[in-house]
């Protein structure tokens, strides 16, 4: 967030869904991806949130969050990066989510940085305009 110019003072962060699921990879804890009925069942809380915050712009990272406010069939891969509009919400911005750091070249994860980074400006200046 610092690299793109916005204050962690600023942002409230959150899930959009409230349970940790996993499965054991070895040694590691891996996450699972959410079901959309526990995606659903978790909205409430969401909207919740969001009503409290009063944000003027919500960034979601990755697909699960996206998903969340911008409907099932929404890709991250196709619209990151992109400011969509949702009836009831301010402004959406979807990003990857921070697993870029799985990436498993050192040119990879820099790439895939470097495209969350430039989301976040994309977030930063939409900010600006509103």
């Amino acid at each position: 967030m610092e690299e793109a110019g916005i204050d962690r003072d600023a942002v409230y962060v959150t899930n959009a869904v409230k349970h940790f699921k996993w499965e054991p990879r070895g040694m590691r804890r891996l996450h699972k991806k959410p079901t959309l009925r526990e995606v659903s069942a978790c909205r409430p809380w969401v909207d919740s949130e969001i009503e409290a915050a009063h944000p003027q712009l919500i960034v979601c990272l990755g697909a699960t969050a996206a998903q969340a406010l911008l409907g099932p069939h929404f890709r991250v891969t196709r619209s990151r990066g992109q400011i969509q509009t949702v009836a009831g919400y301010p402004p959406v911005l979807s990003t990857a989510h921070l697993s870029i750091l799985r990436a498993r070249t050192s040119e990879d994860r820099e790439k895939q940085r470097q495209n969350f980074v430039d989301d976040l400006i994309v977030a930063r200046k939409a900010l600006s305009q509103l």
